[in-house]
């Protein structure tokens, strides 16, 4: 089956009934439990969930480098391998290294040659940020340098899904910044995204849709701002010099309380009845803040309790 260049504006992709299974000393390891999984064209999708969820099993099924025990995989109408032979899709994943003894630019060159609409070499660098690094030879890359270059490999063949594990290991903060510059930019394009992140503030920030997964299975689906909203507990920041925890424990509307230094925090099941307790009992209470609960408080919720059964796939 092929898909031209127009039905792949209409079409997505697709995980029906994915399942996935490993043997062990003690049997089958469920990796991926079943998940259902749709992404429109030009979606951001964030895939997040501890070591063991199995989001990097379901990376690999959707690139095709593992086959499914059932269900499956359709990428803009195509199976996953001929996903990849049209030059739909650009992957980075956590494993494996780049071609020994080229320089940056033949080893871009070469990929590039793969694929039947490519980005520019020069283009697919100046992307990347790695103009300096151009005629540098692989072997004497920095650990981040190789990230950047593993990115810039994974573009030049102009995908249409661009596929990202972990994307951002090994990149100081300010070349994290750039990468997500670089794919704003792609993005921008009209491009697909799905990338695992173990940086909830990444998945907060430049995701449309966060897909939490635990134990194999989908957890949560859906925006950043209605995942959070599954937390019902607010928090109450102020600062509170010697304050008594177990009495601010003990008001309306708190479940929790704890001190570093004079800032104390309120968990609240209530934080309009907290406040209301609060105020009265220590008016020296000062630069007082109420938050709704942040990604990684919905995180530990959705996934904190799940059993971990097999080792960061």
């Amino acid at each position: 089956m092929t898909t031209n260049i127009a039905d792949r504006a209409t079409a997505g992709i697709s995980l029906a009934g994915l399942t996935k299974s490993f043997p062990s000393p003690q049997g089958r390891v469920h990796a991926v439990r079943g998940i259902d999984i749709d992404i429109a064209p030009g979606e951001t999708v964030a895939l997040l969930g501890p070591n063991g969820a199995g989001k990097s099993t379901t990376i690999d099924m959707l690139l095709g480098l593992l086959p499914p025990d059932s269900g499956s995989v359709s990428v803009f109408g195509m199976r996953p391998s001929e996903a990849v032979r049209a030059g739909a899709v650009g992957g980075m994943l956590q494993v494996g290294g780049v071609v020994q003894y080229l320089t940056v630019r033949e080893l871009i060159t070469m990929v590039a040659s793969l694929y039947p609409n490519p980005l520019s070499v020069d283009e697919a660098i100046d992307l990347t940020g790695i103009g300096d690094i151009a005629g540098r030879k692989t072997t004497k890359l920095s650990g981040g340098q190789t990230q950047r270059l593993r990115f810039a490999v994974a573009l030049v063949s102009n995908p249409d899904l661009l596929v990202l594990d972990e994307p951002t290991v090994a990149l100081d903060v300010q070349a994290r910044r750039d990468f997500w510059a670089t794919m704003r930019t792609f993005v921008g394009r009209g491009k697909t995204v799905v990338f695992a992140t173990h940086y909830l503030e990444e998945a907060d920030a430049y995701a449309d849709r966060i897909i939490l997964m635990a134990n194999g299975s989908v957890v949560a689906d859906g925006p950043a701002t209605e995942i959070k909203a599954t937390v019902g507990s607010r928090t109450i920041r102020t600062t509170l010099p010697d304050a008594d925890l177990a009495a601010l424990a003990a008001l309306p509307g708190v479940t929790n309380s704890d001190a570093h230094g004079d800032g104390v925090t309120l968990v609240c099941s209530d934080s309009d009845v907290a406040l209301r307790a609060l105020l009265p009992a220590y008016p020296q209470a000062r630069d007082i803040e109420v938050r709704g609960a942040g990604l990684e408080e919905a995180f530990m919720q959705l996934t904190g309790n799940t059993i971990v059964e097999e080792s960061d796939r």
